[in-house]
């Protein structure tokens, strides 16, 4: 094996991981359980890649609704 198919190899391993690491950060977060989860996961396989930025933007969706329901409810 020459330097040329090294160097091929850790690119490869390099662009896999950054086209995973979505999936990873969305699969290892605690912000969002089941449901949730998988809708995020099926919005980065089905809409676009970059719905994981949205995901550390947004996420947890549910608990900021309850969030502000609660808090219109005590006014």
């Amino acid at each position: 094996m020459d330097a040329y198919d090294l160097s091929t190899i850790v690119i490869v391993g390099l662009l896999l991981f950054v086209w995973l690491l979505p999936f990873i950060i969305i699969l290892s977060s605690n912000r969002t359980r089941g449901r949730e989860k998988l809708a995020w996961i099926l919005g980065v396989i089905f809409i676009s890649w970059f719905a994981w930025i949205f995901y550390l933007l947004l996420a947890p969706v549910s608990r900021q609704n309850a969030r502000v329901d609660q808090q219109t409810s005590e006014a």
